[in-house]
């Protein structure tokens, strides 16, 4: 499903901004002098010995702890590689984003998110593409993530 389309449906509000293609945080800083909120990345790990995937959201200027992650899921965690991420979420790298999520049918992808980004007043994210970011308020983000189903925690 189209991403814009299922927020439209929930009544979420958002702000597109047209762009280059990016694939790094670094890249994607060039063309968000306008975009309000705090810039966060988006990460498909999964457990070493089991098929379990998460799909972690972390602020664009911090370093994921695999270490504490793997504590806290109980799970030793490590990156999902390319075909993971076309195979779960039917993306490429460079557009994996929690809107994504749309394409976890089974909903068994498990979220972890930053509570700094789950309390920003906006974020943005890629819709699914790597030329375009879309800008929603906290609320909107919450309900489109409620709507989802998908185990959530928010992680200090």
């Amino acid at each position: 499903m189209d991403i814009k389309r299922y927020l439209k449906q929930l009544e979420a509000e958002f702000k597109t901004f047209k762009h280059p293609p990016v694939f790094t945080c670094e890249e994607a800083e060039k063309y968000s002098n306008n975009i309000r909120g705090i810039h966060s990345k988006s990460l498909l790990l999964k457990g070493k010995k089991s098929e379990k995937f998460y799909l972690v959201i972390i602020p664009a200027n911090e370093r994921l702890d695999t270490k504490k992650l793997s504590e806290l899921t109980n799970n030793n965690l490590e990156f999902a590689d390319d075909k993971d991420l076309t195979k779960v979420f039917g993306v490429s790298v460079g557009a994996v984003s929690p809107f994504a999520l749309i394409n976890d049918k089974k909903t068994s992808i498990n979220i972890l998110i930053d509570k700094d980004i789950w309390n920003s007043d906006f974020v943005s994210f890629h819709p699914n593409i790597n030329t375009e970011t879309l800008e929603l308020t906290s609320p909107d983000f919450h309900k489109y993530i409620n709507s989802l189903k998908n185990n959530l925690k928010i992680i200090n």
